[in-house]
């Protein structure tokens, strides 16, 4: 390492085992490396994930990857599950508890990083899920800091666990009362699995918080997104060609390539496109309600088919889950595209055919959406997802939920009524005015200027937050 790189400093990063994380993490190491030509970056995951990863940083020569030894298999899960896209739902949790057990591994390498290097790393980015890093930055005296997706679901998701169970009195305090929180999950209680992990995390005793998202829209930390293909900023609605070539090693149901043509024979805002994400499934009952409201809403529809919750993340797609003739119909009225598993979610959200996008309310999927301007059908599944629907629909109007969690029964009739709500009314057109106004305000978050450089919110968060790690001291 040459006297400049070692004055520029080495950050390690590490994501949560799941794809939108290591994504999103990916691209902060990218945006890092371009506002720092000359840092050192080491992106460390388990061995399969960097497998993954290999192709997709070949050409910044600033991110290195370093694996951590991972066996599912001694966990209870099944062999190579190294991410949480090849698991059902039910066993996402224990992958979540098992990684835990990468925090032996990780304090090793940091030790023989800083021997190797003869200097402590200037901070490590943790995914906010591993919050044990904690306890390793504070032993060797560096910064710890939390990255996440949207601020303002994730605090709400945060401050709501950590005070589980939720009570109050009747001003006598004499009668304390339970109460439940509206819009979170009934499941949200202290003997829950899930919730008592969540209270154990000590990402909230951390130097500071990365979000993904831009001060304009999203409750102020270091907001430093968004964490897309420079092409999603620059309006490329109109054309029909754009293709991304930054994969991290997953492959599509369906090309790129297929799915622009697909659109390209449809209006402007006249398709629907529906994706849970990678983590979430619908059930069976759910799935062939969802798909009988599609076909009597008459709308055109890309539609990414996961197995549903009942069944393994990994079979292999069956008709049945769908109503009888489904597929027959849609291949022959060419009014659905069904991919198998995975779609190209962003060329598609920044075609200009797509209308609505149906989601989960991940935040990254939020955030891709409005960064063209889409409106949103919500249909929240776990952790903060709830809180995004919220907001998306009550403060910012964009936004109408069709649902809530995988419990209940949801009916075609509703579906059908939403759909045409949100694609065919004056108030899907509100939705659509006031969803171009919060991509506008994302693209201006990361924008050029006349010369090319980089500019705007975020560019600041991140040039301070880079400024605040290589210049000030760690109390230990």
């Amino acid at each position: 390492m040459d006297s400049q790189q070692q004055d520029d400093g080495h950050i390690i990063m590490i994501p949560y085992l799941a794809q939108g994380h290591i994504t999103r993490f990916l691209a902060l190491a990218r945006f890092i490396s371009q506002r720092k030509p000359n840092i050192k970056i080491t992106f460390v995951s388990t061995l399969l994930n960097i497998r993954c990863l290999q192709s997709a940083v070949t050409s910044d020569k600033n991110i290195h990857l370093a694996e951590l030894p991972f066996s599912s298999a001694d966990h209870g899960l099944p062999p190579d599950s190294n991410n949480t896209d090849s698991l059902p739902p039910h066993l996402i949790l224990t992958l979540l508890l098992a990684s835990q057990t990468l925090k032996p591994s990780f304090d090793n390498l940091i030790t023989e990083i800083i021997t190797t290097e003869k200097r402590v790393p200037d901070c490590i980015i943790a995914d906010c899920i591993f919050g044990w890093v904690h306890d390793t930055a504070k032993r060797v005296g560096t910064f710890h800091f939390g990255f996440t997706s949207g601020a303002y679901g994730s605090i709400m998701y945060g401050s709501i666990c950590l005070n589980l169970p939720h009570r109050k009195n009747d001003g006598s305090n004499d009668l304390i009362e339970e109460f439940h929180v509206p819009n979170f999950p009934d499941t949200a209680t202290k003997d829950s699995p899930m919730f008592k992990f969540i209270q154990k995390l000590t990402s909230m005793k951390s130097d500071g918080m990365l979000c993904n998202s831009v001060e304009e829209i999203d409750v102020v930390v270091w907001t430093i997104g968004p964490l897309l293909p420079s092409y999603l900023l620059q309006g490329n609605k109109n054309n029909a060609s754009v293709v991304s070539h930054s994969r991290t090693g997953k492959e599509f149901g369906i090309s790129p390539e297929s799915c622009i043509e697909w659109l390209n024979l449809h209006k402007i805002s006249s398709v629907l496109y529906i994706s849970f994400g990678s983590e979430s499934a619908i059930s069976t009952s759910n799935m062939k309600e969802l798909a009988l409201g599609l076909e009597n809403s008459g709308k055109s529809f890309i539609w990414v088919l996961r197995p549903p919750s009942e069944f393994d993340a990994k079979s292999e797609f069956k008709s049945e889950w769908l109503p009888e003739g489904f597929v027959e119909r849609m291949n022959e009225t060419k009014k659905g595209l069904l991919a198998k598993k995975w779609a190209p979610q962003l060329e598609i959200l920044c075609h200009k055919s797509t209308g609505a996008f149906l989601s989960h309310c991940g935040w990254n999927s939020v955030l891709e959406s409005l960064s063209q301007g889409v409106p949103i059908i919500g249909w929240p599944m776990r952790a903060e997802q709830s809180f995004n629907s919220e907001m998306m629909q009550e403060e910012m109007g964009v936004s109408v939920q069709l649902a809530n969690g995988n419990e209940g029964q949801v009916l075609s009739e509703e579906v059908q009524k939403v759909i045409e709500q949100v694609m065919d009314s004056s108030k899907g057109e509100e939705m659509r005015r006031k969803a171009t106004v919060i991509a506008e305000k994302i693209s201006a978050a990361m924008r050029e200027d006349e010369d090319g450089h980089l500019i705007g919110s975020s560019v600041g968060a991140i040039d301070d937050f880079l400024a605040t790690v290589t210049t000030k001291k760690v109390l230990v």
